[in-house]
């Protein structure tokens, strides 16, 4: 007779381990900011649906399975597999438009329409406003980081003063 192994040494059977996420990365800052927007934005899109505000269910949605992409794009090491696209910039660029796009959602809908569930969106949406501002201010440091790395490698003889003019008169 076959004896069951104990509960408690468990662990994931190995179909489930390739989907889900490594713990360091669930443990880093980037991990955790993308987790709370995929949350935050899923969130708002179900108050959105239920609410009379329903026009603006599109931008969570999107905003939700953007985060969700990057988040196991990240988790995955997707950008250090493809180097065509620039992650950084990319992520920056999400999170600005979507901190614009839920602070102007989160305004109409907590003055427009007077439901339970527009104003509860319309607060999750400057929670998440405040996530998406603090994930792209993280991001726009790193950029300036690289740029100025990138910049570095120039030379750095600086040009005479007779190599920038452009008279003439000699």
């Amino acid at each position: 007779m076959d004896e069951p192994e104990p509960a408690g040494d468990a662990a994931p059977p190995p179909g489930l381990r390739s989907v889900l996420p490594p713990r360091e990365f669930l443990c880093s800052r980037k991990g955790q900011l993308l987790l709370a927007e995929s949350v935050l934005s899923f969130i708002i899109f179900i108050c959105y649906t239920a609410s009379l505000a329903a026009s603006f269910m599109m931008a969570p949605l999107l905003e939700f399975l953007l985060a969700l992409f990057l988040f196991f794009a990240y988790a995955f090491k997707l950008n250090e597999k493809f180097k065509g696209l620039y992650w950084p910039l990319t992520d920056f660029l999400r999170c600005v438009t979507a901190a614009i796009i839920y602070f102007a959602i989160s305004i109409a809908a907590v003055s427009k329409y007077n439901d339970g569930a527009s104003k509860a969106g319309g607060v999750f949406g400057f929670i998440a406003t405040i996530v998406y501002a603090i994930d792209f201010y993280i991001t726009f440091n790193d950029l300036v980081a690289f740029l100025k790395q990138g910049s570095s490698d120039s030379p750095d003889e600086p040009k005479s003063e007779d190599e920038n003019s452009d008279s003439d008169s000699d």
